[in-house]
């Protein structure tokens, strides 16, 4: 079973139950920024990131083997979780192997180390978001939107009515050809993604506009 999402505070108890970070890593994660901030341009933000990122590992080490200069592959696996058993989610560590690759390159190009222990480190996989789906007002209100009265707005009621009953995506929409729809079967020919085609009933209410 997973463990619980942290908290902020919990992020902070654990901070602050960890060693104290020492004098090496701290000069090595400082010398890391500003080499990315002057080649990179990265904001303030995205340093301070990298930085608690970096700071976190480095504590967590100790100086074990080298301390964070030193760690090899199976030290970050072991690091990556010690932070899943603590309740770390997929975008805080996505976001450490960024800042991983980069301070790991960086000891690559200056000549510290000979190998980059993060480089084969497979991205977590983040949750995709379900879409939002419209209420049936909302539907209803986007459909009377356009004014018929006009060529404009006729268009648009039709093409809104035509999504709407045929599921279709916005871009297989504004490319449909006028001849992939057949009002006397009542079908649409639609070309998805990848090529794919698929043949797609029309409701009475989009055939009619």
């Amino acid at each position: 079973m997973p463990a619980p999402a942290m908290t902020t505070a919990d992020r902070r108890r654990l901070a602050h139950a960890l060693p104290s970070l020492r004098d090496a890593d701290a000069r090595a994660i400082s010398s890391f920024i500003e080499a990315a901030w002057a080649e990179h341009g990265l904001a303030r933000q995205t340093q301070d990131a990298y930085r608690r990122d970096l700071e976190q590992l480095a504590r967590w080490r100790d100086g074990a083997g080298g301390g964070l200069q030193g760690i090899d592959r199976a030290g970050l696996f072991d690091y990556l979780r010690w932070r899943a058993g603590h309740g770390y989610q997929p975008r805080s560590n996505a976001r450490l192997r960024a800042s991983l690759r980069g301070f790991y390159a960086h000891l690559v190009r200056l000549g510290v180390r000979a190998d980059d222990p993060a480089a084969l480190l497979d991205p977590p996989r983040l949750p995709r978001p379900l879409p939002k789906a419209l209420t049936e007002s909302q539907v209803q209100a986007l459909l009377a939107a356009p004014d018929p009265g006009s060529p404009e707005g006729l268009r648009d009621r039709a093409m809104l009515e035509l999504m709407y009953a045929a599921g279709l995506r916005v871009s297989e929409l504004v490319n449909l050809p006028a001849n992939a729809v057949n009002l006397r079967q009542g079908v649409v020919r639609v070309i998805g993604k990848g090529g794919k085609e698929r043949l797609v009933p029309l409701g009475e209410e989009s055939q009619h506009w």
